[in-house]
């Protein structure tokens, strides 16, 4: 049976995402960055989305494929923290004065 554009919509968790393109991973590294690699993966399909519109559904499929290996590939060499990919992450906290912010006269 081959693997539709469909079938890949049905999918939830990282690892069936990994498991639907028969990619390795390290649970350890899916584990702790699971959200943030499927938010990247989002990401990447959708600049495959707007930069290809008209790849066929297989053509497609591949280009999903190496935007989920890019995505895990970002967080082997890089942390949540440095990608700040959700509001979280950019929010200044408040009643926090930095040490940048200090200055003695």
């Amino acid at each position: 049976m081959s693997k539709t554009v469909n079938d890949l919509q049905k999918l939830v968790d990282a690892e069936e995402f990994f498991q639907f393109f028969n990619l390795p991973y390290d649970q350890q590294i899916v584990n702790v960055n699971r959200l943030h690699i499927l938010k990247k993966f989002s990401q990447y399909m959708a600049e495959v989305d707007d930069s290809y519109p008209n790849l066929t559904p297989e053509e497609k499929l591949h280009q999903y494929c190496l935007a989920l290996q890019k995505a895990y590939d970002v967080f082997l060499e890089s942390t949540p923290h440095e990608q700040k990919l959700f509001k979280v992450f950019n929010e200044k906290p408040k009643n926090v004065v930095t040490l940048t912010e200090i200055t003695s006269d």
